[in-house]
């Protein structure tokens, strides 16, 4: 398996879940850039008004293990 598809596997449902969070983080994150506050209110209280740094942290920690399993 090539080296730039080891963390990027679109198919695996344990990426897209570990993506859904880091995704979010970054959309509550940059809030301040893109001022769409009532969205990103929203956003974050769907994740249960989680800060928005552990959102990200938690979707790059299971990318990082998924791309550590092997296939």
């Amino acid at each position: 398996m090539p080296l730039q598809f080891k963390y990027f596997k679109p198919f695996s449902l344990t990426w897209l879940a570990s993506a859904l969070p880091l995704g979010a983080g970054l959309f509550i994150a940059f809030e301040p850039v893109h001022h769409l506050g009532d969205w990103s209110r929203s956003v974050s209280t769907t994740f249960g008004g989680t800060s928005p740094y552990l959102l990200i942290n938690a979707g790059l920690v299971g990318i990082g293990l998924r791309g550590a399993v092997r296939p």
